[in-house]
């Protein structure tokens, strides 16, 4: 009994590939994980004034438990979908109060394609932008009496401090 070399069909390859965008040059190999794609879109749409949080509701309750460890999720509330050449988007967005939404929405747009083509040099087909909540600013957000008192008591402390020096 004569056994054949197995030959890898195409369909085993590319379920290897699907998570990650692949390159190969007669220098290399390149691979580009779709969690890098996700992180420069959140990058990008995270920068845009108005975009107060990105994700829904569990997204950013998970996000500031992260947070208060000292992690940042860049990806949270966007998603990805890669092929060879192209990616499509998914972004989720709670934006600022009285921002308007659209203008927002198309802003955050505008930087995912520019950044996706021009950090990860692939072909963004289409980014769809999600606005779930406004953020709308409280006295509770600012606490800016708080901080002020502190600074207050320490600057006097360091007075004293320079006092009891001279």
């Amino acid at each position: 009994m004569t056994t054949q070399p197995q030959i890898k069909n195409n369909a085993s390859t590319n379920s290897a590939n699907n998570s990650a965008k692949q390159t190969v040059t007669s220098r290399g190999t390149t691979t580009v994980a779709d969690g890098v794609v996700a992180k420069v879109a959140g990058i990008a749409a995270q920068d845009i004034p108005g975009v107060y949080a990105l994700g829904g509701g569990a997204a950013r309750a998970l996000g500031s438990i992260r947070e208060a460890v000292g992690q940042k999720d860049l990806t949270q509330g966007v998603s990805v979908e890669v092929g060879q050449t192209q990616v499509a988007v998914d972004v989720t967005l709670v934006v600022e109060y009285p921002h308007p939404l659209q203008k927002v929405a198309d802003a955050v747009r505008d930087a995912i394609y520019a950044a996706v083509e021009d950090v990860v040099g692939m072909e963004v087909t289409e980014v769809n932008v999600s606005i779930t909540d406004i953020h709308i600013p409280s006295e509770d957000d600012e606490k800016p009496a708080a901080n002020k008192r502190t600074d207050v008591v320490a600057d006097d402390q360091v007075n004293q401090r320079e006092a009891r020096v001279s």
